[in-house]
């Protein structure tokens, strides 16, 4: 191991570790995030709280549970955040279902509801209802929400 590697400066380290509080005390526990283009906070939550279940319980029924094991992609959303290195945005597709709701802290969550509508389809929704893309309809919106990630997008 190359020689000062583990030298700190003791003053620091004890001042940190005499006052735990100190760790914390400018955190909180609200959790900040855009949802489909919208601000939102919220302040109390129940960290067992899924994505997926708090978008439904908001209204928010595009997303839907399927298998509630990350399986089958009918709960999926894209979520967005800033890559802390590239300092480009990074838009990923993420299972609701299983995602934490503390997860998106941050982020901007996209919803099928945030990407078109029926008078006003996103043409990933066009192609699919124009060629007759879908059986069923129910894992329809995460179908065009990994597409909206995807290379042909």
């Amino acid at each position: 191991m190359a020689p000062g590697i583990l030298e700190t400066d003791s003053t620091v380290v004890v001042e940190k570790l005499t006052s735990l509080s100190a760790l914390t005390e400018d955190w909180d526990d609200t959790i900040r995030f855009y949802l489909n283009g919208t601000k939102v906070a919220i302040d109390t939550i129940n960290p067992e709280v899924t994505l997926l279940e708090y978008l439904r319980g908001i209204g928010l029924t595009g997303t839907k549970l399927g298998c509630a094991e990350g399986g089958c992609g009918a709960c999926t959303v894209v979520v967005s955040h800033i890559n802390p290195t590239t300092k480009k945005i990074y838009h990923a597709s993420v299972n609701a279902c299983i995602a934490p709701l503390v997860s998106i802290d941050g982020k901007h969550v996209i919803t099928v509801e945030g990407i078109g509508n029926v008078k006003d389809p996103h043409a990933i929704q066009q192609r699919i209802a124009v060629g007759n893309g879908s059986q069923c309809g129910f894992c329809t919106p995460g179908i065009v929400m990994v597409r909206l990630c995807g290379p042909f997008a």
